[in-house]
């Protein structure tokens, strides 16, 4: 068989991006290897959210070559900086052989195709858009998933917002849904195949409109049989609705289903940078809408997304993100500093706006992450001595004579026991870190299968 060796950098939509590519592959008898060394064809699959990855990817180029030269592999770059940078890739790294955007993923194995017949390879960059109307979102294959625990399912991509820092509209897209029945469809059949938590991902999910609400989305796939688990990401404030926020109500207002783990952006703590950021919602309407989400469902845990050093950010915006992080005590922040990206108003506006010196953004990075750290340790410390359930994903990396998995809140725990990948186990924690949790199995909450579930008739849902 011809071997595949795919590198990916960024988000979750990118992981299922490579996922259905290595898919796609397959049945072209495409076997994936876990090092560059062993590969037929190197596939990088990119993100263009930070200045980083772009370096990344090219660095990581630069290594690849030499597998090229020594035994004629092929090299492909897939993803936003592909979509971004369409031809200039080749200019910059002229040995790779294709470039092709995420609306293009379809055509991946004629593409690879194509450059194995020729005896002369003319590199090939397929970025164009697909026409919304005849546009189809890559499927899962389910077999592919067999003996997985968690998977992600596409409902949506692209964003609508265009976000002042943001690329993704230029390298997503604007919004396109699935149909619901598409979605509840794909999950019922992972779920066949022994996989039990589904991750419904898009750049902007709660905007979803594919026939239905998204909490009403929600809601028809928690009604497939033998799921026990559902997550969604990534959601903007103003899309989180009072529908939304009753999937996670406690009784039966609620769905049982969905973990108590929401993860909503705020981006700053200051009104005035907010505004620079096109964010459509003040400080005070971000923490009237968790308040207000607090008091229906306690003990959520709540994660964020915080941008530091944006263009014309001053030490009073700074402090504004501090005391907004103390008010709220989110279980976990990603946190970045600002990178300036193509396309993107705040690039145009940077020299109005004012940039700040890079010693400054790593400083304030630093002390809000020191601040986070300590929020996050007292969060888990307050796990230790609990009980928690934890659906089993296989051996902890740090030691594999233990296991691990995460609690219902996407905290990660590692604990000695016997629970076997896709069970539902009680474990008691004994210890805590900011990241971690620690402990033993004291009993098994549901048992895992190694064999297929049979397909069930859906539940049909009104309208």
């Amino acid at each position: 068989m011809k071997s595949l060796f795919l590198h990916t950098f960024g988000c979750q939509m990118n992981e299922s991006d490579s996922q259905r590519m290595r898919e796609s592959l397959a049945k072209d008898s495409w076997q994936t290897v876990d090092t560059p060394e062993l590969a037929d064809l190197i596939l990088v699959n990119t993100c263009a959210i930070r200045e980083k990855a772009e370096q990344k990817l090219f660095s990581a180029l630069g290594r690849y070559r030499e597998e090229k030269t020594a035994r004629g592999a092929l090299i492909g770059v897939a993803g936003c900086v592909a979509q971004q940078e369409k031809g200039k890739i080749l200019k910059r790294a002229p040995y790779v052989d294709f470039v092709l955007g995420p609306d293009n993923l379809s055509a991946l194995p004629g593409i690879v195709r194509q450059l194995e017949a020729e005896t002369i390879r003319k590199p090939i960059v397929q970025t164009g858009w697909m026409d919304s109307s005849g546009y189809l979102f890559p499927r899962a294959d389910p077999e592919a998933s067999r003996g997985k625990v968690t998977a992600f399912v596409t409902a949506m991509k692209g964003c609508d917002n265009v976000c002042s820092f943001c690329v993704v509209p230029h390298t997503r897209g604007r919004e396109l849904s699935r149909p619901y029945a598409e979605i509840v469809q794909e999950v019922a059949d992972l779920v066949a195949v022994g996989v039990r938590e589904v991750t419904l991902i898009g750049q902007n999910v709660n905007s979803f409109s594919g026939g239905c609400t998204f909490p009403e989305l929600l809601r028809r796939v928690a009604a497939v049989p033998d799921l026990w688990r559902l997550r969604f990401t990534t959601s903007h404030p103003h899309d989180f609705s009072p529908a939304l926020r009753d999937c996670y109500a406690p009784g039966p207002l609620g769905e049982s289903k969905l973990m108590p783990h929401l993860h909503l952006p705020v981006q700053c703590g200051s009104d005035a940078v907010l505004k620079r950021m096109r964010r459509d919602y003040t400080v005070a309407q971000y923490e009237a809408k968790i308040a207000d989400f607090r008091q229906l469902a306690p003990g959520v845990a709540l994660t964020s997304d915080i941008i530091v050093g944006f263009p014309g950010e001053t030490a009073a915006d700074f402090e504004g993100t501090l005391a907004l992080i103390e008010r709220l005590q989110f279980d976990n922040l990603f946190s970045f500093i600002y990178s300036s990206r193509p396309h993107t108003t705040a690039r145009l506006k940077e020299e109005e706006w004012g940039v700040l010196q890079e010693p400054v953004k790593v400083a304030r990075l630093e002390r809000l992450q020191a601040i986070q750290r300590r929020i996050a340790a007292q969060h888990m410390a307050a796990a230790v001595g609990t009980t928690v359930e934890v659906l089993v994903e296989g051996q902890s990396r740090s030691d594999s004579a233990r296991r691990t998995g995460h609690t219902g809140k996407n905290q990660t725990v590692n604990f000695e026991g016997e629970g076997t990948p896709g069970s539902l186990v009680r474990v008691l924690v004994e210890a805590s870190t900011a990241s971690s949790l620690s402990g033993r199995e004291v009993s098994v909450a549901r048992g895992s299968t190694t064999l297929p579930f049979p397909k069930r008739a859906l539940p049909v849902l009104s309208n």
